[in-house]
């Protein structure tokens, strides 16, 4: 198959790659299907993964991670992408809550939860989705009372990956709650605090082995000093972390395409219909031709936000379009690869069609596509 040559990894970047490919093919896969009848993932795999560097490695050495760069993550999801280990939620506990101490949080907050998110000892969680608002950061009604030394939290959230097993969350709150987005703040929350409780595990369409659930707060009393970075100052700094999360989508969705597309070349070749091999109709090659174009297009321009990234140089704006063209992209040729599968690949047996499945979220989570769409267009 024809491939642009990538040059965003290093041999190092390679070298992990092997390093994580043998771990799940290991760990992962063979329970992967018993996870996703549980709705949840063992915690002790999580704390294997830690042993390994897998978690956090964008985190200090000095707060228990490997200092690599954001080129180490992107490895690890496009591993997971690979064998849609979509039960896994490594990626928001790494790549998106964890930043937010590392970049926001004092010294004592530092040094007393990162080596424990870079170990798998804490799992953690970002809870910003309330019911009823969806996107809109600003109509959150979770509250935070300024009371001595501590905040008093009462409100609740949903839809919180990994919910279930987290053992830290960041929690968005309203400090201010008459000054719209302008008054939010983040704030750092152990489970077992009085006043915390959890809900159910949700039942999703897809992403059945990844823990999503309801969090609860009544009269929850957090130190003042669990706050990141200042009051009131909450939506700035979820602004300026969304441009990574929103690449963490595009990452995944080009993987995702190319392992789908790999394994349905594959799969053409064998069937037999009218016989004659599926891949021999020439509707069949045409489908696979523009999977494989679209696939190539993508990679480029992931690649070309990855290295932007990689030097501090990614914009919300591409952000925004990498997260929705990856999302969006990855849909539309992930149900025509499903087709050629025929009724097989309406069989939960068949990867194709769990990571097809799997795959109607992105253009939910990390901002709607709808959303995106408005950032973009504010630039024109």
């Amino acid at each position: 198959m024809v491939d642009l040559p990538r040059t965003i990894f290093s041999e190092e970047h390679e070298m992990f790659r092997d390093q994580v490919r043998r771990f799940l093919e290991v760990e992962v896969v063979p329970y992967h299907d018993e996870w996703e009848r549980q709705g949840i993932v063992p915690r002790e795999l999580w704390r294997k993964a830690g042993a390994q560097g897998f978690l956090c490695p964008l985190i200090p050495v000095e707060y228990g991670g490997a200092g690599a760069d954001f080129g180490f993550s992107a490895v690890l999801i496009e591993e997971l992408a690979r064998v849609n280990a979509t039960a896994l939620g490594f990626t928001l506990h790494s790549d998106v809550m964890a930043p937010y101490i590392l970049r926001y949080g004092t010294e004592a907050l530092k040094r007393a939860y990162l080596p424990k998110l870079a170990s798998g000892e804490l799992i953690g969680a970002l809870a910003m989705t309330e019911p009823g608002i969806g996107s809109d950061l600003k109509a959150m009604r979770a509250t935070a009372r300024r009371d001595g030394d501590h905040y008093v939290i009462n409100g609740s959230k949903t839809f919180i990956t990994n919910g279930q097993n987290s053992g830290l969350v960041i929690l968005a709150v309203k400090t201010d709650p008459n000054a719209g987005r302008k008054g939010i703040s983040l704030i750092v929350v152990e489970d077992g605090t009085p006043g915390f409780t959890k809900g159910r595990n949700l039942q999703k369409i897809g992403l059945h082995g990844q823990d999503t659930a309801e969090l609860f707060f009544d009269d929850m009393r957090v130190p003042v000093g669990n706050r990141l970075g200042e009051e009131n100052k909450g939506f700035y700094y979820l602004l300026t972390e969304l441009a990574q999360e929103r690449l963490v989508v595009g990452v995944r969705a080009a993987a995702s395409i190319e392992a789908m597309l790999e394994r349905t070349i594959a799969y053409t070749r064998e069937r037999k219909a009218f016989d004659q091999s599926v891949f021999d109709f020439q509707n069949t090659r045409f489908k696979l031709a523009d999977a494989k174009a679209q696939s190539v297009m993508l990679r480029s321009f992931v690649d070309t936000c990855l290295g932007l990234h990689l030097k501090g140089q990614l914009t919300p704006e591409l952000a925004a379009m990498v997260k929705l063209k990856g999302a969006e992209l990855q849909g539309a040729v992930l149900d025509e690869l499903l087709q050629l599968h025929g009724g097989y690949g309406y069989m939960s047996e068949y990867v194709i069609g769990r990571a097809w499945v799997d795959a109607r979220v992105m253009r939910i989570y990390a901002g709607s596509s709808e959303i995106m769409r408005e950032i973009i267009a504010r630039t024109l």
